[in-house]
């Protein structure tokens, strides 16, 4: 029930996993239902998911201001809200999954400061469960197809979101790498994100660093990323080194701040030349199976797969599976691929996409 998937079942994730299919099949939907079920529901990513989508509506609220406002009912398959209309997202068979139900409400909430909240009987609400608990908002409409969220109903206590962090498909900017690297300096993670870059230039890499001041004059991160090479008497910046090695070494910092969570990475092959793809994906999963991450990746590239299944075959069991997303309208199936399958169509360039 989730935006254009009805139902989809993956039967097992490996390691890292790597979703192929056509476009519009929905394999960057599933990217996103892995974000809001890490976050348990959270509204913030709902929020800001419709908004990277250009999900809202223009509205002038009650003080006469000009708002821009997401529209919930683009989270639902089909767009259309009824007393049917629920995403579920989680464990097959298992109450440990994220629900978001759409409700038509003729009351108001009583508690304050929302008691006197005038919504009338057109006022709906949107509500979000997990393994039991639940929250829920008060929303009234602004126009025929969108809702804004007007107030919340005290919500139970919810568990905490799990650590999700998400790149691609274009670029990091210089604010996110130094985030990331803020939590890796000074540590083991520090040299292995160094260590990224020496997939693409070999020896010639030495160290890398942040400089600068936190904000520049325009309000943008003012730090950004230096590497020093041999035979450079200056460090240069990261960035003009090319998108390959800021693929690779945002991929590295994200895994080492990804620790027992999730890492989702849209069109990864964007920017990684084919001769690297072994080597990137071996990283990817051998830093995955230290840090306890979980990756979920998306693609449309030959050498990608290639590189994928020939690094999967020379790991553990399960590190790595493939599989293509069918859509038919919204009735969407996965056609997996084991480590074993995958290298034999790598092997034999047997098409799987």
């Amino acid at each position: 029930g989730f935006r254009g998937i009805k139902d989809l079942t993956i039967p097992r994730l490996g390691r890292a996993t790597l979703l192929a299919g056509a476009n519009g099949a929905g394999k960057t939907t599933v990217l996103d239902a892995i974000r809001v079920f890490a976050s348990r529901g959270s509204y913030p990513v709902l929020a800001d998911m419709l908004r990277e989508r250009d999900e809202t509506k223009v509205f002038i609220d009650e003080d006469g201001k000009t708002r821009v406002e997401p529209v919930w009912n683009a989270l639902f398959h089909g767009r259309e809200l009824d007393s049917e209309s629920v995403i579920a997202i989680g464990q097959a068979e298992s109450e440990c999954r994220v629900a978001i139900r759409m409700n038509p409400s003729t009351t108001q909430p009583d508690s304050p400061p929302y008691r006197d909240a005038p919504f009338g009987n057109d006022a709906i609400s949107l509500e979000i469960s997990f393994n039991g608990h639940k929250r829920e908002y008060a929303t009234k409409p602004f126009d025929s197809r969108g809702y804004r969220l007007a107030s919340k109903r005290a919500p139970n206590e919810t568990p905490p979101a799990l650590i999700c962090e998400s790149l691609g498909p274009g670029l990091p900017d210089s604010y996110d790498l130094a985030r990331f690297w803020d939590r890796v300096a000074l540590t083991d993670e520090e040299s292995r994100a160094v260590e990224s870059l020496r997939l693409i230039f070999g020896g010639r890499i030495e160290r890398a660093a942040f400089i600068g001041e936190d904000s520049d004059i325009r309000g943008r991160s003012g730090r950004r990323a230096m590497v020093k090479m041999k035979g450079e008497s200056r460090p240069v910046p990261l960035m003009s080194l090319g998108d390959g090695a800021v693929r690779v070494f945002s991929v590295a910092l994200a895994l080492a701040s990804s620790r027992d969570g999730f890492l989702l990475l849209d069109e990864a092959e964007n920017g990684i030349h084919h001769t690297i793809q072994r080597d990137f994906w071996k990283m990817v999963m051998l830093t995955a199976r230290d840090n306890n991450v979980q990756v979920i990746a998306t693609t449309h590239s030959w050498d990608c797969v290639k590189g994928f299944a020939l690094a999967a075959a020379e790991l553990d069991d399960e590190v790595g599976l493939l599989h293509r997303i069918e859509n038919d309208g919204g009735k969407a199936r996965a056609v997996s691929y084991s480590e074993e399958g995958l290298k034999v169509a790598a092997e034999q360039t047997i098409e799987v996409r």
